[in-house]
């Protein structure tokens, strides 16, 4: 029998864990398990489904292991471990231009992934998008801390230092030929770069260049002059094919535009209450990976796809929520990175597998089959899930810098 201390502390202990967020991430993944077994066993012929699954159990076992260790660190231990993070990641990115697989290279064009052995694979990148929002929230956060009056001139002097700090990684993405993860961080630097106090009379001319230079570079793709221009400064010929598969989904369903054509096929012929668990008519390339929304769409038609958006939001929302109630400057970054992070990829890889957005490799965040990218959201997870861990505390303690 308990006695009341420990009743007591269990109840306390009990509060400190977000079982919210834990419902979403679990339902997620149960999304994502049933996803991959259809698609292994269509795409297979029953023969590799039973590894599949496992091995992505064993991936949410290792995300588990992370959340409940990144749990342990409070804002301040994590303070001291973010410049460790951050520089371990980079050393993973330069390493990873000298020994990443052959293999891998030869398919997709990216220098992106180290290979153990002939099944195992990760892809640094991945666990560098949580190191540099951990970094980049410790710059903010102490760049605030001793600039307490916002200027002009230290708001610029803020984004020259976050600048400094981003930059090596979109260099070294570029030349691992990994674009579609570079669109990721600069969401990330964009996101917190709007939390961060600077003065709208700064970013939003800033947003409008941005939205200036996308537009001119499409307007550059679809002309033959703009191609050779974008050639000479860096644009692969794959890049240029996804475009125009996007621009124009029907006009080659044979060969560039065959994937995208494919996922809109089996996404329509779910309907609204899609054809049922594992059945599949339509085959999509790649679907346990980056188009797997395509399998929930033709499993679960409309309504499957809607509720799987739904816990999309709920777990943004309780992210949200536990931001508002920590009242911890240094969290709050961390948090907008991470919510900025999973909304980006949500938004991109749902767009691309229903032809809103370009195709660009990125995976559904706790459903897509890959063990980096699901080890790196993980990170994430257990890092917001820290600050309700550790709330007690920051109550007591009221801070907001270190």
């Amino acid at each position: 029998m308990l006695n009341n201390d420990s009743r007591v502390r269990r109840r306390e202990g009990d509060s400190r864990i977000d079982y919210g967020i834990i419902f979403s991430v679990l339902m997620l993944a149960l999304i994502g398990l049933a996803s991959i077994y259809v698609a292994a066993s269509h795409d297979t012929g029953g023969v590799n489904v039973i590894h599949q699954v496992m091995s992505q159990l064993i991936w949410y076992g290792l995300g588990t292991v992370a959340v409940v260790v990144i749990m342990q660190f409070d804002s301040e231990q994590l303070w001291r471990v973010a410049p460790y993070a951050y520089w371990l990641g980079i050393f993973l990115l330069v390493a990873v231009l000298f020994f990443y697989s052959r293999n891998y290279a030869a398919s997709s064009g990216a220098k992106s992934w180290f290979a153990i052995g002939n099944s195992f694979t990760f892809q640094p990148s991945e666990v560098m998008k949580p190191a540099y929002i951990l970094m980049m929230s410790k710059v903010i956060a102490d760049y605030n801390a001793q600039h307490p009056r916002h200027t002009m001139r230290s708001d610029w002097r803020l984004i020259g230092e976050m600048i400094l700090w981003t930059l090596p990684i979109p260099v070294l993405l570029l030349l691992q030929h990994d674009f579609g993860t570079m669109l990721v961080f600069i969401a990330i630097f964009a996101g917190l770069l709007i939390v961060s106090g600077i003065t709208w009379r700064i970013l939003l001319p800033g947003f409008v260049t941005a939205i200036v230079l996308a537009s001119s570079t499409l307007m550059l793709v679809v002309s033959d002059w703009g191609r050779n221009l974008l050639s000479h400064i860096g644009f692969e010929s794959y890049q240029f094919a996804r475009i125009d598969t996007w621009l124009h989904p029907s006009s080659d369903t044979t060969n560039q535009g065959y994937q995208l054509w494919q996922s809109i096929k089996a996404i329509g012929s779910g309907e609204i209450f899609g054809k049922g668990f594992n059945t599949s008519n339509v085959y999509v390339p790649v679907r346990e990976s980056d188009m797997i929304f395509s399998v929930v769409g033709e499993n679960f038609g409309f309504v499957g796809s809607a509720v799987l958006i739904l816990l999309y939001m709920l777990l943004i929302y309780q992210m949200i929520r536990v931001t508002f109630d920590t009242k911890n400057a240094f969290y709050a970054y961390i948090a907008s990175g991470t919510i900025m992070m999973i909304l980006f990829h949500v938004f991109e890889n749902i767009g691309m597998n229903i032809g809103l957005l370009p195709l660009t490799g990125i995976p559904l965040p706790f459903v897509s089959q890959g063990g980096s990218a699901l080890i790196g959201n993980m990170i994430g997870i257990g890092l917001i899930m820290s600050m309700r861990f550790h709330h007690d505390s920051y109550s007591q303690l009221q801070r907001t810098d270190f």
